[in-house]
């Protein structure tokens, strides 16, 4: 059914989770898969949940970091994923490579916020659910470092 999925990763808890779902989907269907971490556009130094600044090299290399974690979490489970490290705003640069790829689905982390900051900022799942010719999965199935390492023995015929 899905012969392509990009999975959108950012290494927290929400994009591990969708990263396990997604690799998970993509080994039952065959899938290829690409891996796309983005480096939201902002000014020279950013602030972090924590209030420490960061400047957008430190960003860049520390999303280069988090999409070589995630690209050998795919490894160790068989795949030979595509990774690439997109520039802007994290849902634009989502629905431009997934239709730059030809992706089937597209598969996203759920990150919950309030309904001031999802009037404010969006959704990330809504734009791409409106944007995309594809399916799209935004992944809240919890599943744990045991039943992920299972992906690297094929179920039972």
């Amino acid at each position: 059914m899905y012969k392509k999925v990009l999975l959108a990763y950012d290494g927290s808890v929400e994009g591990r989770r969708a990263l396990r779902e997604g690799a998970k989907l993509a080994q039952l269907c065959g899938a290829e898969v690409f891996l796309l971490a983005v480096v939201e556009n902002a000014p020279a130094l950013a602030t972090l949940e924590g209030g420490v600044g960061i400047s957008m090299d430190e960003q860049i290399s520390a999303y280069k970091a988090i999409l070589a974690e995630g690209v050998e979490r795919l490894k160790a489970v068989g795949f030979s994923p595509t990774a690439r490290l997109g520039m802007g705003a994290p849902a634009q640069q989502i629905a431009a490579v997934a239709e730059e790829i030809g992706a089937n689905l597209v598969v996203v982390g759920h990150r919950p916020s309030g309904p001031l900051a999802r009037w404010w900022f969006g959704s990330v799942g809504t734009y791409l659910t409106d944007q995309l010719r594809c399916s799209v999965l935004i992944a809240q199935t919890e599943i744990g470092d045991d039943q992920f390492a299972q992906l690297l023995t094929p179920p039972a015929a």
